[in-house]
């Protein structure tokens, strides 16, 4: 949504049913789609999972001495991207942990949405610029994750208050996304984040 509103036409690849995808949809296997039409587009986004990078499964680790594997896609899908057509602009999406060739970072309150941290880390073949964090001078965050919204508290006490939201309505109007259910937008990048750095892909483009 947040390229679209920043000028671009959508197509959207992934290998499950979506549904509620806005625009036009493609079920099919990412990489393989890729090799065989990313010639195709000026600009393509790719979000690999992320499951095997976050912090969650850190403490999983940690409490357990064991976590559920995830596949680690982010090689594979740079080199795909890098295959393509030598005109074409590419931006990978991860989490903090990830393998990504960092280049900038966004932050859900320095991009409007003032109780959301979210940080996502992006790579780039284009040079991409980012504003500050500020999430840490409001009193409390909003976390968009886990299996359901309870509005449960996540951080220690001698920390800012954190919480899970109370609600598949909340969690929406946190992240700017009114859509997706709570499975869809918990995995789910706020628009705002892809509307600010497509608004910097088109001036890239001329």
């Amino acid at each position: 949504m947040g390229y679209h509103r920043a000028g671009f036409e959508v197509v959207g690849v992934d290998h499950c049913p979506q549904p509620r995808y806005p625009f036009e949809f493609h079920r099919a296997d990412a990489l393989g789609f890729l090799s065989e039409h990313g010639a195709e587009f000026d600009v393509i986004h790719a979000s690999p999972p992320c499951q095997a990078y976050t912090g969650l499964r850190n403490v999983t680790l940690s409490r357990f001495g064991d976590a559920p594997e995830h596949p680690d896609l982010i090689a594979a899908t740079r080199a795909a991207l890098r295959a393509t057509d030598d005109g074409t602009v590419y931006v990978i999406e991860n989490v903090r942990g990830s393998p990504l060739y960092t280049q900038i970072i966004l932050c859900g309150a320095a991009l409007g949405l003032p109780h959301l941290a979210r940080h996502r880390h992006f790579e780039s073949n284009v040079l991409l610029f980012a504003p500050p964090c500020q999430h840490r001078q409001n009193k409390y965050t909003i976390g968009v994750y886990g299996s359901r919204p309870d509005g449960r508290r996540v951080s220690y006490r001698r920390h800012k208050l954190c919480r899970v939201a109370n609600s598949l309505e909340e969690a929406q109007q946190e992240m700017g996304v009114d859509w997706m259910t709570w499975a869809e937008i918990t995995q789910a990048i706020p628009p705002v984040y892809t509307e600010y750095i497509g608004r910097q892909l088109m001036e890239a483009l001329g």
